[in-house]
């Protein structure tokens, strides 16, 4: 069975970056806030990437292991975001939770391949 996230990733990125071209217009502070959510929020995709061509087992753990801290970082930006009232909270729920979503996704893949 071909699984969805490299395509749910990818598309996570895609709303990142968009969204981040977004709060660099609006000052210093968004701007620095969207360098690191852009970093974090683009590199769970390509860590799930790299995964797909993995030398080993424990490098295909490892890939997304990396993929899930970035999720994680990811989840962190977007809720200070909100928090700091930057951008409205309605606007982030679905990045936000897609983000949750990720997380859980790629930690069950990483536990599962544990065994």
């Amino acid at each position: 069975m071909k699984s969805d996230l490299p395509d749910r990733t990818f598309a996570f990125a895609e709303r990142i970056v968009r969204f981040c071209m977004f709060l660099e217009q609006n000052g210093r502070v968004s701007t620095t806030l969207a360098t690191q959510l852009l970093r974090s929020g683009t590199s769970v995709g390509a860590n799930v990437e790299e995964a797909g061509a993995s030398e080993s087992r424990k490098d295909f753990i490892h890939k997304y292991a990396i993929a899930c801290k970035e999720a994680r970082e990811s989840h962190y930006w977007l809720r200070l975001l909100a928090v700091s009232e930057v951008v409205p909270k309605d606007r982030l729920e679905l990045l936000t939770s897609e983000a949750n979503e990720l997380i859980a996704i790629l930690t069950t893949i990483i536990k599962k391949s544990r065994e």
